[in-house]
This record gives C-alpha cells, sequence and structure tokens, in this order.
C-alpha cells in the first residue's frame, strides 16, 4: 500500500471527480443544550433543551449521537445506541453534566477515544466504554453538585462504573469502498468476568428539516425509510436513495437483527402534555427497548429513524461483531458481504501506509490518534441567525428573543462542516480556535485547511464591517486576530516545497485586509497604536474581567492586544511580500503594513508603552485622568509580544526595488527603531555567509529578558511546557484595590476557582498548547535571524546554554512528552489514575484536553479538544524531519528548496 493512496483520494475530491469527503464523521455529540437550540426568554441555553429532553425532542439545527457519521449537511446519519439491561434510558448519546451542573462548568461524563482516521475517511475508527452497572448518572450529578470550585471535578473514572472489568469496549468502524459505499463494524467486547447481557441498536434517521417552515415559507419534502428485506432504503429529495444492509451469515454470528421504525419528531405528550403528531416519536426505540412496550414502534416498517436491534448474551471475553453496509443503492451489487474483511484490511493498511514516517516511533501513537481526534472533530453546523431570531410556527419565539443574541449578526448562515474544538463541550466554531485547527491540516489535508479558513472569511461569515465572528454564544465578542498566521502556515510550508498556491493568497488576502481595518477602527480606545479587545480568549488571565465595561474616562490598553496586532502586521507584511514576488503592485501594501508594525512597536516601547524596563517585562495598562496603572501580573500576556517580528533575506528585498528603497529611507529617517530594525550576517547552511533583516516589536535585549523569565522552572517553564501564569504567584499573588473591590490573581496550575466566562478554563497558571505552539515557532525563527551568536541557559540558572533552535527542541520534547508514557507507566495528561498506566484495554489510549495542569501536566477542561492540541503532532512532525536529517529546520527548508 502506499501514502500516495488516500492522497489521491484528496485529489480526486478536490477537483471534482469523486466526493471522497461526501461522507464523514459529522454527527456532533451534543445538540442539546446548544444556543442553536435555544428558544427561551431568558437565553438560557442550558436548560432551554436538556439531556433529559433530548432522547424524546426532535432538535431544530442540528442532530447527536455517539461516534456517529453522516453525510455533509447530516440528511441522513448513522450511530449506534446501547442498553445494558439495567440503565434506565436507552444510551443513545454522550452523557455530561451541563454548565450550571458541573462544579468547573460543563463536562462530558464519559469515555470514548478517537483510534484511527484518514482525511478523506476512508476509514475511520473509535472506542466507548459502556458500563455494565447503571450508568451513574445521579452520582455524577449529586457530587459535582456538592464539590466547590477549589476541588476537582468528579470523573465516571472516580465512580466503581468500570470497576472488575464489568463493561463493554464498543469499537466502531467506518471504511470506504467507494465515496458512496460506506461499509461499518460494530464491534463490542465483554471485558468483565461475568456473562452479561447486550442490547446494541445500529440506527439510521434523518435530520428532521421537514417540521418547520423556512424562511421562504416553502414546505419541504419528509424523507422516507422503510423495511425491505433485511435492509433498509432510505430516500430523500436531495441525496437520493440510500440502502442500509445488514449482515447475518456465520461470518457476522448469523443473527438477523430486529428491524424497529419510528419518526424523528418530539413526544409533546410526554414533554409538554400536547399532542403528538405520529404515535411513533423520537423516543419510541427507547420505550420498545427500556420500556418493553411493543406497540412502540411502527409496526408497517417504514419511518424516518430506523434500527437494527441486536440481542446477545456474552460471556466474558466474547465478542459480538455487527457487519452493516451503507451505500447509495446502484452500488448495491449482489449485496454480499463476503468482501468485508478484505475491504477493512485494505483500508487499514491504507492508513497505516498514510501516516508512515510522520513521526518519530516514540512518537507514532501520539501523532496517530492526535491526527485522528482531530478528523473526528469534523462537524456539520447549522445555523441561521435571522431564521433562529424569528423563530418557526411550531418554535415561536417568546417576546424579545428577535432582539436576544447574536441580532446585530443576521446575515450569519452557516450550512458547513466545520474543524470543531470538541464536539460535546464546544460543538461550536470559535474562529481563533478554527485558525490553529487548520495548522495540522498543512500535513495531513491542506485543501481542508485552506477551505476553512476561506469558509470562516466568507460574506455570511464575517460581518459587512470587518469584524470576524467570535463564537456562538457572542459573535460579536473578540477573539485573538491569529487568522492571517494560519493563512501563512498554510502557505508557506508548502511554498517551501515548491507549492506556491497564489491564487490562495489573493483570495484571502482581500478578507484579511478588511478584518485588520476592524481591528483598527474599533479596538485602539486612543488612536495610539495601542489595543485592547478584551478577554480575547484568554477567559480569567485579567485581574478583573477585560471585556467589561469600564468607568467613563477609564481605558485599559492590552499588552496580549497590542502583540497580536503587531503580529497580524508582520503575518500581512509576509504575505504582502511572497504576492509582490509575483507582482510588484503590492509592494504598496508591503510598505504599509512595515511602516503600520514600527508605529505599533514605537507605542508599545516608547514613551507611555507598556514595557517595564524596572521587571523587564510587558504589561497591560489601566490609563485615566488620574494617571497610569500598570497591572503587574506576570503571565502569558506579557510575552506574546515576542511572537511579533518578521525576517526577510537581503537578496530577496534587492528583488523589491520599491519596499526597499521605502524601508531603507523609513530606517533612516526613524533612528528610534534602530534597534528592533536590525540587520544581522551569519553563516549559512551551506556554510556561506546570508544577510537578513529583522523587525521586530522586541529588541534583542527585551528578547532576553523575558526568556529569562519563560525558562525558569520557578516561573514560566514547567516539566511539561510554559505556564500561562507565572508560578511566582503562587507565593506572591498579584492584588488590585481598586474602586472599593479586592481583587487578586495567584497561580492556579489546575482547574478555575472561579466562574468568569462559565468558569470551565482557566488561564492562571495551566499550560496551552496554541500558545506554547507559537512560542516554539517564534523561537525556531528567531534562531535563523541569530544562529547561534545568541545563546540562553535552558533551563534559567542551569548554566545550560543553548541556541533558541535547541531551546524549541527541548521546550517540544516537554509538550509532546504530555501524551508519553513515563518509565512507571503514566502519561502526565491522564493524571493518577492506574487504569491508564497499566490496564492492557487502556494504556494505549489517549486524551487531548483543552488544557493542563502547570506541575503535573494532567489534562483540564474538555475532554476531547483536539481541535488546537491537535498542534501536538505539528511538532511531532517537525521533530522527524529533524531526527530524519539531523539537521534544524531553517536547514530543511534550505534542502527543500534545493531538491524542488
Amino acid at each position: 500500500m502506499s501514502y500516495q493512496t488516500e492522497r489521491q483520494r484528496l485529489r480526486d475530491d478536490a477537483e471534482g471527480k469523486a466526493p471522497w469527503r461526501l461522507w464523514g464523521p459529522y454527527l456532533s455529540e451534543r445538540q442539546w443544550g446548544t444556543v442553536r437550540e435555544d428558544y427561551s426568554a431568558s437565553g438560557d441555553a442550558w436548560n432551554s433543551f436538556t439531556h433529559e429532553q433530548s432522547r424524546s425532542r426532535a432538535y431544530r439545527w442540528g442532530e447527536d449521537g455517539m461516534l456517529g457519521f453522516s453525510d455533509d449537511k447530516s440528511f441522513l446519519c448513522f450511530a449506534p445506541a446501547l442498553w445494558n439491561g439495567v440503565d434506565p434510558i436507552l444510551k443513545e448519546r454522550m452523557f455530561g453534566l451541563s454548565n450550571p451542573e458541573g462544579n468547573h462548568g460543563e463536562d462530558v461524563k464519559e469515555c470514548y477515544y478517537y483510534l484511527d482516521a484518514t482525511p478523506t475517511h476512508s476509514y475511520l475508527k473509535a472506542l466507548y466504554k459502556y458500563p455494565q452497572r447503571p450508568f451513574p448518572y445521579e452520582w455524577l450529578l449529586s457530587e459535582n453538585r456538592i464539590r466547590s470550585r477549589q476541588e476537582p471535578e468528579f470523573e465516571i473514572l472516580d465512580t466503581d462504573a468500570f470497576d472488575q472489568g464489568r463493561y463493554f469496549d464498543v469499537f466502531v468502524e467506518y471504511a470506504k469502498q467507494a465515496p458512496e459505499d460506506i461499509w461499518i463494524r460494530i464491534s463490542v467486547i465483554n471485558r468483565g468476568p461475568e456473562d452479561a447481557p447486550i442490547h446494541v441498536l445500529p440506527t439510521l434517521w434523518f435530520r428532521n428539516n421537514w417540521s418547520w417552515v423556512g424562511s421562504q415559507g416553502a414546505d419541504i419534502p419528509k424523507p422516507s425509510l422503510r423495511a425491505t428485506a433485511q435492509s433498509v432504503t432510505a430516500e430523500h429529495s436531495r441525496l437520493g436513495r440510500y440502502l442500509l444492509l445488514a449482515d447475518s451469515s456465520p461470518a457476522a454470528g448469523g443473527q438477523d437483527p430486529e428491524w424497529l421504525f419510528c419518526e424523528n419528531e418530539t413526544n409533546n405528550a410526554k414533554l409538554w402534555g400536547g399532542a403528538n403528531s405520529t404515535p411513533w416519536p423520537k423516543d419510541s426505540f427507547h420505550e420498545y427497548v427500556v420500556g418493553g412496550r411493543k406497540e412502540a414502534v411502527n409496526p408497517a416498517g417504514q419511518g424516518t429513524k430506523a434500527a437494527a436491534h441486536y440481542h446477545a448474551m456474552l460471556a466474558p471475553g466474547e465478542t459480538l461483531e455487527i457487519r452493516l453496509r451503507l451505500c447509495r443503492e446502484e452500488l448495491v451489487g449482489d449485496a454480499s458481504f463476503e468482501p468485508f474483511d478484505d475491504i477493512f484490511n485494505r483500508c487499514r493498511e491504507e492508513a497505516d501506509a498514510f501516516y508512515q514516517g510522520m513521526a518519530r516511533p516514540q512518537d507514532a501513537q501520539v501523532f496517530r490518534q492526535a491526527s485522528a481526534s482531530l478528523i473526528w472533530s469534523k462537524q456539520f453546523y447549522y445555523y441561521r441567525v435571522e431564521e433562529w431570531l424569528k423563530g418557526d410556527p411550531l418554535l415561536a419565539p417568546p417576546p424579545g428573543h428577535t432582539q436576544g443574541r447574536n441580532r446585530d449578526w443576521k446575515h450569519v448562515f452557516c450550512q458547513d462542516v466545520l474543524a470543531m474544538p470538541d464536539k460535546w463541550e464546544f460543538p461550536w466554531f470559535a474562529t481563533w480556535d478554527l485558525a490553529f485547527h487548520t495548522v495540522p491540516y498543512t500535513i495531513l489535508d491542506p485543501d481542508f485547511g485552506k477551505n476553512q479558513a476561506i469558509l470562516v472569511m466568507r460574506e455570511w461569515y464575517m460581518h459587512p464591517n470587518g469584524q470576524l465572528p467570535a463564537y456562538e454564544y457572542d459573535f460579536g465578542d473578540v477573539n485573538p486576530p491569529v487568522l492571517a498566521m494560519a493563512c501563512r502556515l498554510l502557505y508557506q510550508v508548502h511554498a517551501s516545497l515548491g507549492d506556491k498556491d497564489f491564487h490562495f493568497l489573493r483570495r484571502v488576502y482581500p478578507k484579511l485586509l478588511l478584518n485588520f481595518t476592524w481591528w483598527v477602527n474599533r479596538k485602539d480606545a486612543r488612536g495610539k497604536n495601542l489595543f485592547s479587545g478584551g478577554f480575547l480568549g484568554l477567559d480569567n488571565i485579567g485581574v478583573f474581567n477585560r471585556s467589561m465595561t469600564l468607568p467613563s474616562g477609564v481605558v485599559l490598553e492590552q499588552a496580549d492586544g497590542t502583540a497580536w496586532m503587531g503580529l497580524f502586521c508582520t503575518d500581512m507584511l509576509a504575505l504582502s511580500l511572497e504576492l509582490a514576488s509575483q507582482d510588484s503592485a503590492w509592494e504598496d501594501m508591503a510598505v504599509k503594513f512595515f511602516e503600520h508594525f514600527a508605529a505599533i512597536e514605537r507605542s508599545l516601547n516608547g514613551p507611555g508603552g507598556l514595557w517595564d524596563e524596572t521587571d523587564g517585562f510587558y504589561y497591560d495598562f489601566l490609563r485615566s485622568a488620574q494617571g497610569d496603572l500598570p497591572l503587574k501580573v506576570r503571565s502569558i500576556v506579557g510575552v506574546l509580544p515576542l511572537l511579533a517580528f518578521e525576517i526577510a533575506d537581503h537578496e530577496k528585498l534587492l528583488g523589491l526595488n520599491e519596499f526597499a528603497a521605502r524601508g531603507q529611507w523609513f530606517v533612516r529617517n526613524n533612528p528610534a527603531v534602530k534597534e528592533r530594525f536590525v540587520e544581522h550576517t551569519r553563516t549559512g547552511p551551506d556554510g556561506k555567509p546570508v544577510k537578513r533583516h529583522m523587525a521586530a516589536l522586541a529588541s534583542r535585549n527585551q528578547l532576553e529578558r523575558v526568556l529569562r523569565y519563560m525558562f525558569d522552572e520557578s516561573e514560566f517553564l514547567s516539566e511539561h511546557g510554559i505556564r500561562s501564569v507565572s508560578k511566582l504567584h503562587e507565593k506572591h499573588p498579584y492584588v488590585l484595590d481598586i474602586a472599593g473591590q479586592h481583587l487578586e490573581v495567584g497561580y492556579l496550575p489546575g482547574e478555575s476557582d472561579n466562574t468568569m466566562f462559565g468558569g470551565n478554563s482557566n488561564w492562571r497558571g495551566p499550560i496551552w498548547m496554541p500558545i506554547n505552539f507559537l512560542i516554539v515557532e517564534a523561537l525556531r525563527r528567531y534562531y535563523v535571524f541569530y544562529g547561534d551568536d545568541l545563546k540562553v541557559e535552558f533551563p534559567t540558572g542551569s548554566g545550560n546554554l543553548v541556541n533558541l533552535d535547541q531551546a524549541a527542541d527541548a521546550l517540544t520534547e516537554r509538550l509532546i512528552g504530555l501524551f508519553r508514557p513515563n518509565p512507571e507507566g503514566y502519561r502526565p495528561c491522564h493524571g493518577a489514575y492506574e487504569r491508564y498506566a497499566h490496564d492492557p484495554h487502556w494504556k494505549d489510549l489517549i486524551l487531548f484536553n483543552e488544557y493542563f495542569h502547570g506541575d503535573t501536566g494532567r489534562g483540564c477542561g474538555a475532554s476531547h479538544q483536539t481541535g488546537w492540541t491537535a498542534l501536538v503532532s505539528t511538532l511531532a512532525f517537525q521533530m522527524e524531519w529533524k531526527a530524519e536529517h539531523r539537521k534544524s529546520l531553517e536547514e530543511i527548508e534550505a534542502m527543500a528548496h534545493r531538491e524542488h
């Protein structure tokens, strides 16, 4: 098998030859409790549509299921449902606590893992662990309810749900023989010591889009599922006709499933005491299997929801294997399952070939599961804001709903597959998360990454004023402007191998320019090139809520807001220079961003700026008529200015006459910038001298002073990465007494101890992968400029002098080490759970959390946020290239230029 097999599928899809991406893992893990399903007067999304209601109430804007699969509009959805004979409900979706129920906000309370995936979804594999005891719903609710914010979350692994191995491993696999011919295997293994019953219901259903009258008032044809000899025929006006077939041959256990049918319609009688539109509503399978009500399903064998019901008593170690096939009707052929094993074996081998050599042997498992989790986190996202605000005949909104959240974003019309942060905890896009999600796709699927960046800047996302939507709860909030960084990486990684996609650059550049202009006009309160922006994705990092409305005459100028705008400038400068290499007309824009960057640098570092010369660090400042107040929290906010710099080869600049001439004039006539607009000559990879120019927010002296803090293990440097707040504040919290309030920031390495921004995230000490990734990238790029002429202690005070590429390597090893087992078998990300260290059925499973404990590396927050935590795969990929060639990334890039 060849790596090129999957690459060819990607090319065929991109060229319109075969729709390999039409079907994928696009089904959300949670649709209840979302803003989209909230039609309440109060805007309380969590209580407007609860988990308890989800099995009986039809969704308006999406669907959910466990480890599911759907087309790219989720018209037709597939997912398994389970019952162990003792649970009070049929297990059709993941259970978790809502934000008000958890002591640290919302949190899924299930054990499931994404194990393998290819970018075209030609092969997918995931695992769900289903307890044989009654699922501890009430135990999880009650224990978390009584725990304080200072205590850890109570997880399902803290209950007895998996003791004595009394659970089922439920493996779900998908393999594509063709783009619209999907073979499905569900393997249920009894890990317990005794015989145990299991009901498995592979379920096929249509998303309900027929019960609601659209904004144009047009009725939507209702699709249908109907029984046909050991199969179900699915007919849809847009998709056409598909068949779901079940294998009853001896190879599959010889069991003929019982086919059940109902409608994907709300059980009004149960929920509201009203009339039902059908005798067989959405929760009929629960009533049939768990409630024993045989009349609960449609005897005519038709509906909009169908399931193949399997029931078995499994001995210890025994496996129930269910074989299914979902395909377009004309592709069925003889309907034989004879090629089933060959198809799965081939797809697995092709997946192995695709991933071969992408990471060092010690990182291969981390790389593959991180990549799989990223791919599994794709989700169909549907949200038409204007229609949602108006409501529907069946969902007439209460008074005031039309003036509710996102009312200024009525143009938003999302109906797309997006890379989600976490399909349970955050089943909605956030623009700055999405920017980071695209980065690992530079390796896995560059076209998908580019299309995600293009999509979020299209006119049905971006506001007419140039603002990008932040996240579902408030599109008008402000995320860090990192999309230009993502676009730059999406372009440069492949440009270094000879694939210069100028069409992509020309497409994204004008939209990025609109967004840059919005930032300049809206977030520079005093017009002095010192920017605010509020929380900027860093939630509780400030001593107070930085998004709050400040008293009249008081302005907050933020080191991170200003740093992000400096980075935005340098990324736009780089894109401008690249475009100028093909068309000199772009040199004017390069000059514009060069000079704008210089203006930001002067404001940041000059009088009235944000640099504290005594401390050697950057801080936020409160400005008012009473004076200036530095907010001396030593946090990642003060490190971010190091990220904003640009390097250019002297030879390249010689070909850009207008830009070079203007740049030289500007530096000559602005002597104050010379400390940060510098040139340096060093020996290149080929042994010849290389002259380069650099423009940076931080001078070399400032860089070295901040790095001393950053690499100090008593401050920012943890065994597992760079902390978000210095450990200094553990014993010396920052205190601010202002306006009658006593405010304090201490070092808090784990979960948050307050409710700021929901309380489920914490930036006061933990390690966050996206910031660490940007730091690693910056260190490597600084090395390109300084080489061995700049060395620092790593760690500070150790006497171990390294260049900045070596420092990046050392930091990368700490970050990847979060997910590797230590000599005792424990992966830091899993904390002290014994199962993950020594149980053969647990020890190879990896979770990629939202953030990580600043001291121990234990995973915190969302447990499946492989959106941006998948950046560890990019770091692992870089280390493989360096190990293979035993060179720095600069040398690898130079080698690639020579080879191509």
